[in-house]
Formats: structure tokens, C-alpha cells, sequence
């Protein structure tokens, strides 16, 4: 069973397509000068339409997360059990997304983590974090 894909618009396009280049990009606010995520047309902190798209450092610490020990039966199965967690980048944003490189029990609050890519299909390329070794 193949693993679902991401339904992109049109305005993510740009977001799926650098990373399939390996590079994690985030929309800046031209009038604010502040950091948007996940893709949208207006700006959510001062409604402006003056959006642009910047490369993020990929850097960033675990905000929360969950462990997923059990799955019905889904593409996901072989993966268990997967780490679901909400990472806040040094831009200040915060993406949805899996930490991968360690064990459940090696997962913290406030973990730093950088970006990794993990190829899904032809189309698309996701960004995962793993633990930054210090």
C-alpha cells in the first residue's frame, strides 16, 4: 500500500518544489518583515498581499509531540512506531511534521532538530527533522 501524498495548491507549489532541491523555504512578509507557515496568500499578522518566499535555516526544536505505537492497518504499519511533532523553526514558525534519526524514548520537548528530506514519489519530497548531535 502506497502512502498518501500531499494535496498541494497552487500557492505550495513553490513550498514542494524547493524541496525537492533539498531546501526548506517559508514565506516572508515584505511589509512586516515577519515569517509565514505554512503557504498562504495574505499575510496572517498584518493582512498584507506582499508575500515572498526565503530559505529557512532548517533548524528549529521540538514544540510537542506524540508517539504513534499502533496504526489500522495503513501504509503506515511499517513505520510504527513514528514520531509526530510540531517543531518551531528559528524563524519563529511552527511545522506539523516527523522526527526521524532516534527512538521514541530519546525525544524531548525543546530537542533541537534540523531538516532532512525524505523523497515520498516522483512529486514530492518531505521535510522531516532529526536531532541535532551536540
Amino acid at each position: 500500500m502506497d502512502k498518501p501524498s500531499p494535496v498541494a495548491s497552487p500557492i505550495e507549489m513553490p513550498f514542494w518544489e524547493a524541496a525537492k532541491k533539498g531546501e526548506l523555504i517559508v514565506q516572508k512578509c515584505l511589509d512586516c518583515n515577519r515569517f509565514v507557515f505554512y503557504p498562504r496568500i495574505f499575510c496572517p499578522h498584518c493582512h498584507s498581499d506582499g508575500l515572498t518566499w526565503v530559505k529557512a535555516s532548517g533548524n528549529g526544536k521540538i514544540y510537542s509531540y506524540t508517539v504513534v505505537r499502533s496504526n489500522p492497518p495503513s501504509a503506515f504499519v511499517k513505520d510504527l512506531p513514528y514520531i509526530v511533532a510540531i517543531i518551531r523553526l528559528d524563524e519563529g514558525v511552527t511545522m506539523l511534521s516527523n522526527v526521524v534519526g532516534c527512538s521514541p524514548e530519546e525525544v524531548e520537548f525543546e530537542m533541537p532538530v534540523q531538516v532532512v528530506f525524505e523523497k515520498l514519489n516522483e512529486e514530492f519530497t518531505l521535510p522531516k527533522f532529526k536531532p541535532i548531535q551536540s
